[in-house]
């Protein structure tokens, strides 16, 4: 298994950025081929940022994201999301960059990743009332996990390691975010922000009035 000290990384570029991404993938790979995969696993992972700032995306990197995959025997991964990932069974995310970028920053365990999920449920509902329609911020379409998989990307990840850790602390600070409220896992605080802030943040969502 892959065991690692986070704090021993240092940030490479922001959420969804090339730089990120590519170091994501890269330490993907290393865990799943760290512990040994089944020959006959086929299993794929990928994440998918919409409405990503456009100093993250270009004509030649138009899509905001990154992916690694199993199959045949084979690990592999990189910075976007090829429809050869896409099309083996999964993991695949695919939201609104704003919706995930900050939170994604903080590390936690099994608990951290339980209350972000209710902090985020609450972003959302705090939206929809705000915006008078139930804003789509994306999701994860029948999501698989093969237990050699899990026990893979969750190695340590009580004790600060883990795909999640490793990928928060390469993970530099947005702008966007250092003015807003925040849940004390960096959930953007929808109902405390101002009406400047309020309409800031729904149009980085890339979203609009009703």
């Amino acid at each position: 298994m892959f065991d690692i000290d986070v704090s021993s990384l240092d940030a490479v570029g922001e959420f969804g950025s090339q730089a990120w991404c590519e170091t994501c993938a890269e330490y993907g790979v290393k865990i799943l081929e760290s512990a040994g995969m089944p020959e006959d696993l086929s299993w794929a992972f990928s994440e998918t940022y919409t409405h990503a700032p456009e100093r993250l995306v270009s004509a030649d990197r138009p899509v905001s994201g990154y992916y690694f995959m199993v199959h045949n025997g084979v690990v592999s991964g990189g910075d976007g999301v090829p429809d050869a990932c896409l099309n083996i069974a999964g993991f695949h995310a695919k939201f609104r960059w704003a919706f995930l970028c900050n939170q994604s920053a903080t590390l936690y365990g099994s608990a951290g990743q339980k209350q972000r999920g209710l902090d985020e449920a609450q972003l959302a509902a705090d939206m929809e009332a705000h915006l008078g329609y139930k804003p789509e911020m994306g999701g994860v379409p029948s999501p698989v996990w093969p237990q050699p998989i899990i026990v893979a990307l969750s190695h340590g990840a009580e004790t600060g390691g883990g795909l999640h850790n490793i990928a928060a602390s390469l993970q530099s600070a947005s702008v966007e975010f250092a003015e807003l409220p925040k849940t004390d896992l960096g959930v953007p605080l929808f109902s405390q922000m101002s009406d400047q802030q309020k309409a800031d943040f729904v149009a980085l969502c890339g979203l609009g009035a009703a």
